[in-house]
């Protein structure tokens, strides 16, 4: 079946940086659209960022936006974030998604789901 798997989360200092990645298999990668959303400790999952398959546009949620950076490699069936001058409130478990549908905001579209990697940033 098809799997995501999420890498590269551990601690860090605010102001620090991380990269997550996500490896898909058993996906025609290319012709998904790609998503991060995280889940802070007792608070609702919610959008992160997003990259759509055929032209490779980003989407960021407003709290990130200038400091995260999504992409993907389509060769390697990969999607990365990376999430530069991190704060505490980034603390979060982070979870990489792919969707067929193009409103990529809304967790509801998507059809497979990572296990999640925890962020934790200490200030």
């Amino acid at each position: 079946q098809v799997q995501l798997v999420e890498s590269g989360g551990g601690l860090v200092q605010a102001g620090g940086s991380l990269r997550l990645t996500c490896t898909a298999s058993r996906l025609t990668f290319r012709y998904w659209n790609m998503g991060w959303f995280r889940q802070a400790p007792g608070k609702e999952r919610e959008f992160v960022a997003a990259i759509r398959w055929t032209d490779s546009t980003t989407d960021y949620a407003d709290s990130v936006k200038g400091r995260f950076t999504i992409s993907r490699d389509n060769a390697k069936n990969t999607v990365s974030l990376q999430m530069n001058v991190l704060k505490p409130e980034d603390t979060a478990v982070y979870y990489c998604s792919a969707s067929v549908r193009d409103d990529w905001r809304n967790q509801g579209s998507y059809n497979y789901w990572g296990q999640g990697t925890q962020v934790t940033v200490s200030s």
